[in-house]
């Protein structure tokens, strides 16, 4: 059997037309040395598929090749970006400027105007009853969900059980009903020999 004109990597990577597939399906199951080459073609595939990815180096060239020399001002941001003393020396400096500036440039608040002490207990006391109100709210709304949710609790283990305690009794009375019937039958045959 001759082999067909289509590659096995395009049969493999699933990049043949449907008919072309068909036709390489039916080939790979009878020729032996198709099956072993798609078999290699898998196990490289998946030996790729494990490697991890390395970046590709950023100079092929040789020294004197003045063409992947990088610019001066990358040379520079490179020399100040991987320093960590520099980088760090940066830092304290921008620092220590925006500090400055603030001290000295910043707007100065507005004085508060001045109150009176019996103005200031009165403002105190009215936040502090507010304060109370709000803390008490929020106490009783928290205790009303705390209770409905063990409310609901309760119902729903109360409706668990009776409906227990319900099949309980339906089994009981099935069975008790059943013991009537043979002793019943028992009855009526012992009866009905005599």
């Amino acid at each position: 059997m001759s082999c067909p004109p289509f590659d096995l990597r395009d049969y493999l990577f699933g990049e043949l037309a449907e008919a072309e597939r068909r036709q390489m399906d039916v080939h790979v199951r009878s020729c032996g040395d198709c099956q072993e080459e798609l078999e290699r073609l898998r196990i490289t595939q998946a030996t790729l598929l494990e490697l991890h990815d390395e970046d590709l180096p950023q100079r092929i060239g040789f020294v004197s090749d003045p063409v992947f020399e990088p610019s001066a001002a990358r040379r520079i941001w490179r020399a100040f970006w991987e320093d960590g003393p520099k980088l760090g020396f940066a830092g304290a400096a921008m620092l220590s400027a925006a500090l400055l500036i603030f001290t000295f440039f910043r707007p100065m608040p507005p004085a508060p105007a001045p109150m009176g002490s019996a103005n200031v207990e009165q403002q105190v006391s009215e936040r502090l009853a507010d304060e109370v109100r709000k803390a008490v709210a929020e106490s009783e709304a928290r205790q009303e969900k705390k209770t409905a949710e063990l409310l609901t609790a309760a119902e729903r283990r109360f409706e668990q059980q009776r409906e227990s305690d319900m099949d309980n009794v339906a089994a009981e009375f099935l069975y008790l009903q059943k013991k009537y019937n043979v002793i019943a039958n028992a009855s009526y045959e012992t009866g009905g020999m005599r």
